[in-house]
């Protein structure tokens, strides 16, 4: 997908994270949709997701919607975390296979960054860390506006080491005009 091509996406909306969503859980977690995390997860393991997800001490986890006839497309959230030395927060997505190439992941990040913005935890920047082999995630982050800084590596999960590319968006710089918001 072209650039082009991304700013002609459907919008979409960032719904809360609810009980109810432990269906996308599942949907999400399939040899396809985890490959680049190191394959499915249990379905205990995926209930602790949900319950994490649900009381998150800070940030927020989001169901992605599209503004143009409601269909759940992925989910997108966004928690704290340390890194190099710095609280920052960190963010991943995950678009339903059906959804995926239409630009959504791209529009849901910027919809997630400037909710991040508006809720001023005093982070002063936004990472995402995809595997440096999942174009499709790397590109959304582009697209995004993310600033590239260069390649991390992580064990994730547990026992699972991946090399990711670090994306970052300084939230102390303002927002560029014609920004989009969450619901």
């Amino acid at each position: 997908m072209t650039d082009m091509e991304d700013t002609q996406a459907e919008p979409v909306r960032l719904v809360p994270w609810s009980e109810g969503d432990f269906w996308l859980l599942r949907r999400t977690n399939s040899p396809e949709m985890t490959g680049h995390l190191g394959g499915p997860e249990s379905e205990e393991k995926l209930a602790d997701r949900h319950r994490r997800y649900l009381e998150l001490p800070a940030g927020r986890m989001y169901r992605v919607v599209s503004a143009a006839d409601g269909a759940t497309v992925g989910s997108i959230g966004y928690w704290a975390r340390e890194w190099r030395g710095e609280a920052v927060w960190e963010t991943g997505w995950a678009i339903l296979p059906e959804f995926q190439g239409r630009g959504l992941a791209a529009q849901a990040a910027r919809v997630l960054v400037d909710a991040v913005r508006r809720a001023d935890g005093g982070r002063p920047a936004l990472h995402a860390y995809p595997s440096v082999d999942h174009a499709a995630s790397n590109g959304a982050c582009r697209r995004a506006g993310f600033t590239l800084l260069g390649e991390v590596g992580f064990e994730y999960p547990k026992g699972n080491r991946i090399t990711s590319n670090d994306w970052y968006v300084d939230l102390r710089r303002p927002a560029p005009t014609g920004g989009r918001r969450a619901e």
